[in-house]
């Protein structure tokens, strides 16, 4: 069966977490902010980061969103590499029939510099992402954009990516979700996914056993 299969791209297809954790720092010491060690922000990768701020006790998330995005979209969106596997995945699936899109809470201006500059680009058909003024921000929203856009049958579909929120959006719009082990979100955060899979050349199977 022909699938239609929306990745997220932090912690799933790449891993960023040099260039999102420094960007954090950044931010919050521009604004006068102590900071945490870099290394001790692996929990901002994934979610929006306007409530990563608001956790992070930032007086003024938006301005800290703007510190950030000062340093990320000339820096830090290039600290970043592939996963050992995905080009092969991408490659795999495609071969077997598969329409691949990209799903993530990443800025689509972002997110298509990234896909565009590591060689993935190729592979998708559609890649989204919310808008910089924060329109689509909710991952379930933005899945419900996609498959609108994208005609895809939900039954059909299934939503692949490393944390809850990937998860969660493809339950509130009634898709199947596979976690990826091998990202920012522990198995336990992923309890509710239909599948999980270590490693990357897990998924083709993992897609066929959800998807028939």
């Amino acid at each position: 069966m022909m699938a239609t299969i929306f990745l997220d791209l932090d912690g799933t297809l790449t891993d960023p977490k040099p260039g999102i954790t420094r960007s954090v720092v950044h931010a919050l010491e521009s604004l006068g902010l102590e900071a945490p060690e870099a290394d001790s922000l692996d929990w901002v990768i994934g979610p929006p980061l306007l409530q990563s701020f608001e956790r992070l006790g930032a007086p003024d998330p938006q301005a800290a969103l703007a510190a950030y995005r000062a340093r990320y979209a000339d820096v830090g969106l290039y600290e970043n590499q592939v996963f050992d596997g995905i080009p092969e995945l991408l490659a795999g699936l495609r071969a077997e029939g598969h329409v691949l899109h990209l799903a993530t809470a990443k800025p689509h201006e972002y997110a298509r510099r990234i896909t565009a500059h590591f060689g993935l680009a190729g592979h998708l058909t559609h890649e989204f992402g919310p808008e910089l003024d924060g329109t689509r921000n909710d991952k379930g929203e933005l899945l419900r954009h996609a498959l609108e856009i994208t005609g895809a049958r939900v039954g059909a579909s299934v939503m692949i990516g490393d944390r809850h929120h990937d998860i969660d959006a493809a339950r509130a719009v009634g898709m199947k979700a596979i976690g990826v082990l091998w990202g920012y979100g522990p198995r336990e955060e992923l309890a509710g996914a239909d599948h999980l899979v270590a490693t990357p050349a897990e998924i083709g199977r993992a897609v066929r056993a959800l998807l028939g």
